[in-house]
């Protein structure tokens, strides 16, 4: 019997991309995210999240997307890395799926290269691409990122 995946699928400009159903603690709607001074250019700022302060992250820089003010209809996958909980802006939460983990292709089979993609899966309708969440803030950008929130909890 082969292992299987379970991913969270969302949408960033009609692309769909996947989490590992593993890494997702829940989605929720977008709620007022607040500044946070010195942060690096990849957060949008914190949310609370039951008592805890977390970063909210533009995955739409990180992908090199076209940038686009949040709105009430965007929502908010609470995810964690090895190092802390994020929170990242998505355009909607679509699924959970499964499949066979042979059926998830290494990114380099695809493209040498591919930063923050840890795998690909084609489905019937097309591909999405599985992100590597642990990887997705630079050495220098979690220690600015740490940086700040020490700053901002010592305000």
């Amino acid at each position: 019997m082969s292992e299987s995946c379970h991913l969270v699928v969302f949408t960033l400009d009609n692309q769909r991309y996947a989490l590992h159903l593993s890494a997702v603690d829940r989605t929720v709607r977008m709620v007022e995210i607040t500044p946070l001074p010195k942060a690096p250019e990849i957060v949008l700022g914190v949310i609370t999240v039951i008592g805890n302060i977390v970063p909210v992250l533009d995955i739409r820089r990180r992908f090199g997307l076209a940038e686009r003010r949040t709105g009430l209809s965007d929502h908010l996958i609470i995810a964690r890395t090895a190092k802390r909980t994020v929170a990242l802006v998505v355009d909607g939460a679509n699924d959970v799926i499964e499949r066979p983990a042979g059926e998830i292709i290494p990114p380099d089979a695809i493209l040498p290269g591919m930063e923050h993609v840890g795998g690909v899966v084609k489905l019937e309708d097309g591909m999405v691409f599985i992100h590597d969440l642990d990887g997705f803030l630079s050495l220098e950008e979690e220690q600015a990122l740490e940086a700040a929130i020490e700053q901002e909890n010592h305000a």
